[in-house]
């Protein structure tokens, strides 16, 4: 009896012990509505803050939205790319990030919530917010942020380039890397159609236009790239230019609609990325859908996946910290 009782206790702490992982803020989720009671109006001031700021500056869309990919991509979406480092080794410090912009404006917004609910809203959870708040600014459809993320201690600019996707990627490093984060093929075309607001540098896609084979053969372009589309770039973007700036989606680039995919399908699409889109059977597919029906599915489609990439790697519970300043560390 006593040992059939010693037998219960075991197994009684043990079940209290699981209980305790399995509910403790550690292993808490993300989900909708995580301010609802300590910060009821945090969803309604980062939109004031976003509102006002493009309403001066639309142009800041593309980067704000891109801010999160970048993030989300290295280390999980955990506010890492916002962090400084004395030695410029930080993310931000890394040369994929070079030409992110919008920093002050998510400062912005920590400054705004940090006077309604000090240290109660991560700065992770603020770039979630944005992306969707600026894509619904340029006329994209809303979907609800899951929230809940912690901000990390950590940012290295060398894991920039094993995580990020660059411009010049081919579809097999385009999928394998979504594959990483726990995102599939589906969600690798439906992200890259946040190339319908924004511009880039000539430098993110000059390899294309001249001496693209590496012959030194000045006129050597992308043969995938279509001749007029072009032509039209050199005119904008001359040899070695690394500062012009080329809207990613010409004629519609800061409204997030379907265009980006119509310019994929006749072979404009701006970067090389874009471009081998068309190399695999399932993002072609995607593609030429959205080209032909003007984006049936793609606006409902984007918002899912944002969510799915919002997960990516997430500090939840009691894990990281939420910064009172969104460039350094407490």
């Amino acid at each position: 009896m006593a040992a059939a009782s010693k037998s219960f206790s075991g197994l009684l702490v043990h079940f209290i012990f699981v209980v305790l992982f399995v509910f403790s803020p550690v292993n808490a989720q993300l989900k909708v509505g995580f301010y609802s009671k300590t910060c009821p109006q945090a969803e309604a001031i980062v939109k004031e803050v976003i509102d006002g700021v493009l309403s001066v500056a639309p142009s800041l869309a593309g980067p704000l939205l891109r801010m999160h990919f970048h993030d989300c991509f290295v280390r999980g979406c955990d506010g890492s790319v916002l962090l400084n480092s004395s030695s410029h080794q930080a993310e931000k410090d890394a040369f994929p990030n070079l030409t992110l912009r919008g920093y002050q404006v998510i400062d912005r917004v920590k400054s705004a919530l940090e006077k309604a609910c000090p240290g109660v809203v991560s700065c992770a959870d603020i770039v979630a917010i944005v992306a969707r708040d600026v894509t619904v600014a340029s006329k994209g459809l809303r979907w609800e942020v899951e929230t809940g993320r912690r901000d990390g201690l950590v940012s290295n600019s060398t894991e920039t380039f094993t995580n990020l996707i660059a411009p010049d990627s081919n579809i097999t490093t385009i999928i394998t890397r979504f594959q990483a984060k726990g995102l599939s093929v589906k969600d690798a075309v439906v992200l890259s159609g946040s190339h319908t607001i924004g511009t880039s540098h000539c430098s993110s896609f000059n390899s294309r236009l001249y001496n693209f084979t590496g012959k030194g053969i000045n006129n050597d372009s992308d043969p995938t790239l279509d001749s007029a589309y072009t032509e039209a770039l050199k005119i904008k973007c001359k040899p070695g230019d690394q500062n012009s700036l080329v809207e990613m989606d010409p004629g519609s680039f800061r409204t997030f609609d379907t265009h980006y995919y119509t310019l994929v399908s006749k072979r404009r699409g701006l970067f090389q990325s874009d471009a081998a889109l068309l190399d695999n059977s399932v993002t072609k597919a995607y593609v030429e859908l959205q080209a032909a029906t003007k984006g049936s599915t793609f606006l409902k489609d984007f918002g899912m996946s944002m969510v799915k990439m919002g997960r990516v790697g997430v500090l939840t519970g009691t894990a990281g910290e939420i910064r009172k300043v969104c460039s350094k560390i407490n």
